[in-house]
């Protein structure tokens, strides 16, 4: 029967998926039973990026939509209400609340959360410990991201003049095609800094970059200073700030993805977005630039 409810079993978990035909990209015809096979297919691969970070989760309950009429979309950062009891949680202090969050730590997380029309995974770049403490940054981000009138080259030309500034400070560093405009940057860090401090190294890069490029980078997330020029967003970095994870879909016309790259990737000819379906064939060529970096 089309449409009909369908029942998966995902790393020893069943899990129901109703509406498995519902189109959640309609630019490209792309379903929900396709965000879920993309999900688990990708699995090893996120996983190990996400694992142990907490999860806001952003959904499309009735897809993206159009440029006319764009789907309506919502941020979930504590666990949800019926979430299974199999999910890992852990609770993260704030001055004036707790939040609780889902861990992504199977393959059958992700599933559960495509039936819910999840598109995106936010992660911080800390990591809980075995006992539910947060620790350290373990990794550096910098989100490179055009304004108006520049594109993805420009990225480029400020991603390899941000590689030589991380080289210099000793941080090798992968480049991420974001799955929107731009590009992210990740450094792995040894953990013995805190994310205030890595929060101000990375704001002291921008603005050294800016003041030697002035006409190509910006520090000034202010759109009016962005125009013509690449922001170079370092404030990711803070504690309560989070970044699409590698692998994760955008919740964007078309589906592409958050997909890290080579730097001969990068930079050579042809360079674009990719989209989910494009994803494994990279995958196949070469392991995964950014789980070698990090060593997860």
């Amino acid at each position: 029967m089309a449409d009909a409810a369908l029942v998966r079993e995902v790393d020893g978990h069943d899990v129901r998926i109703t509406h498995p035909d519902k189109v959640m990209y309609p630019a490209t015809g792309t379903t929900k039973a396709d965000v879920l096979d993309y999900l688990i297919d990708v699995s090893p691969h996120l996983i190990p990026l996400a694992r142990d970070r907490p999860v806001t989760r952003k959904r499309w309950i009735d897809g993206v939509g159009t440029a006319a009429e764009p789907g309506t979309s919502f941020f979930h950062k504590d666990i949800d209400d019926d979430a299974p009891d199999w999910f890992t949680v852990r609770e993260q202090q704030h001055q004036d609340h707790v939040n609780r969050y889902p861990l992504i730590d199977s393959p059958a997380v992700l599933a559960w959360y495509a039936q819910r029309g999840t598109l995106e995974f936010h992660v911080p770049q800390w990591r809980f410990g075995p006992r539910g403490a947060v620790r350290n940054p373990d990794r550096i981000v910098l989100d490179l991201d055009p304004g108006e009138g520049v594109g993805l080259p420009a990225c480029i030309e400020v991603a390899l003049l941000v590689r030589d500034r991380l080289t210099d400070a000793g941080i090798d560093c992968v480049p991420v095609t974001s799955g929107s405009k731009g590009v992210h940057l990740y450094g792995r860090l040894d953990g013995k800094r805190t994310a205030d401090a890595v929060t101000d190294f990375a704001h002291e890069l921008a603005q050294s970059l800016e003041a030697e490029h002035e006409g190509l980078v910006t520090s000034n997330i202010r759109k009016a200073q962005r125009t013509g020029r690449v922001l170079l967003d370092w404030s990711q970095n803070r504690a309560a700030k989070t970044t699409v994870t590698p692998y994760s879909l955008r919740g964007r016309a078309r589906p592409a993805v958050s997909l890290p790259r080579t730097w001969d990737e990068l930079t050579g000819p042809g360079i674009g977005q990719v989209e989910h379906t494009d994803v494994a064939a990279i995958m196949a060529e070469r392991p995964c630039p950014m789980l070698a970096l990090m060593g997860a």
